[in-house]
């Protein structure tokens, strides 16, 4: 039987391998992605200080880590199936199937599609998707496209595209329905740039989002809001514009945009046809978790974390003795909180399998490696939700009303 089966091999399953493997666990880390690395692979971007911050290479150096340390790390691999075992887990994956001690399911997030008319032709993918094709597989998704959905991930990404050499239209707001009524909301989708507007290269942008944490002053911004966009990195963001459909026979060939309203309703006589041969659906993450809901793991909705997590201690431990998570399934955030959320997940499965003198050193570094949590998430220029702390908050609290029931 293994000491551990870590199931994804993103920044938190890398890191929780390397944490097992450095306490002499036995270790199987499985992922259904042909590589190592997850999310993370797809990422690129410079941060405040300068320096820019390479998926492929952060990927290479916990690999790198993992694998001089004799992890067994198994790509292409997927499972389907989780159950309680007599004295651990069993693990059916499209191999075989594994006995552990300890699980650590680390399966990230999955993006949070937006129905839209011509959505199912070929050429439209979402925002994820497309940062894929061109950081992973050095695919161009297109020659002109446009991005459906203003968030901090699409932002994100639409400058990843442009540095690619990809030309997009801009970002405009997917047409508003009751299954985009945040993400369709000219007023809501404001409030949410609003959080990451000192990161807009443009001075003036950045100053203009002290004004507008007002109430009154985002109304009036948006409705005085220029119809050709404001532009970011040279790329129109409209607040004011809604793509209401995607045009084409056998792909996509054109999509139809309209004025709205500030409460997001369009404007007669305003569409617009706007020439694309890809459309980018940018809808946010959630958690991935259906592996805890099959084994019988207790979940909180808990929107500041994105949705629907399973209950977790601060050492991600479930109410599931021997079951950890980490990383994204335990709420939306950067892979830095993820990576050292990993380290913690995996020490915590070191203590727990572990016992006797080790405890001291064990319990001392798990420590220090909750306190980089916090510092690590303190320190993070983009939330993709707000509140987070008070997210991780009510899920302490959760989890704590949960053992007292128990």
């Amino acid at each position: 039987m293994l000491d551990a089966v870590i199931v994804g091999a993103g920044p938190a399953g890398l890191a929780a391998a390397i944490a097992c493997r450095e306490w002499g666990l036995q270790v199987v880390v499985v992922d259904e992605f042909m590589k190592p690395g997850g999310r993370l692979l797809g990422q690129l971007h410079q941060e405040p200080d300068g320096r820019w911050w390479n998926g492929i290479q952060e990927t290479a150096a916990l690999l790198d880590r993992a694998v001089e340390l004799g992890a067994d790390i198994r790509c292409g691999v997927s499972v389907y199936h989780v159950e309680k075992a007599e004295s651990g887990f069993r693990i059916y994956t499209s191999e075989e199937t594994l006995l552990t001690a300890n699980l650590l399911l680390a399966t990230g997030a999955a993006e949070t599609p937006l129905p839209l008319p011509g959505w199912t032709l070929p050429g439209v993918m979402s925002i994820g998707a497309a940062q894929v094709m061109t950081n992973v597989h050095r695919v161009r998704a297109g020659h002109k496209g446009i991005i459906a959905g203003i968030n901090v991930l699409s932002a994100a990404i639409a400058r990843e595209l442009q540095l690619a050499g990809t030309e997009l239209h801009g970002l405009v707001l997917p047409a508003l329905h009751p299954l985009t009524a945040a993400a369709g909301h000219p007023r809501k989708v404001m409030e949410s740039l609003l959080r990451i507007a000192h990161l807009a290269p443009s001075f003036w942008i950045r100053a203009g989002s002290r004004f507008a944490r007002a109430g009154w002053v985002r109304s009036l911004a948006l409705r005085f809001y220029p119809r050709s966009g404001v532009k970011l990195w040279g790329l129109p963001v409209h607040l004011r514009k809604a793509l209401v459909r995607i045009n084409g026979v056998d792909q996509v060939e054109s999509v139809t945009l309209s004025d709205t309203t500030v409460d997001g309703q369009p404007v007669p006589g305003s569409e617009q046809t706007v020439d694309v041969d890809f459309v980018c659906i940018a809808g946010g993450l959630y958690p991935l978790a259906e592996l805890a809901a099959v084994m019988g793991c207790p979940f909180k909705y808990v929107e500041e974390l994105g949705g629907h997590v399973p209950l977790h201690n601060e050492q991600m431990e479930t109410p599931l003795a021997g079951m950890y998570v980490a990383g994204n399934i335990t709420g939306i955030e950067s892979a830095k909180v993820a990576r050292a959320q990993g380290t913690v997940a995996g020490l915590s499965i070191a203590a727990r399998a572990l016992g006797g003198s080790e405890q001291i050193k064990l319990q001392r570094q798990l420590a220090e490696a909750l306190h980089h949590v916090n510092e690590t998430r303190e320190q993070a220029t983009i939330q993709f939700h707000p509140n987070i702390a008070a997210g991780r908050m009510k899920m302490a609290e959760a989890y704590q009303e949960h053992v007292i029931r128990q």
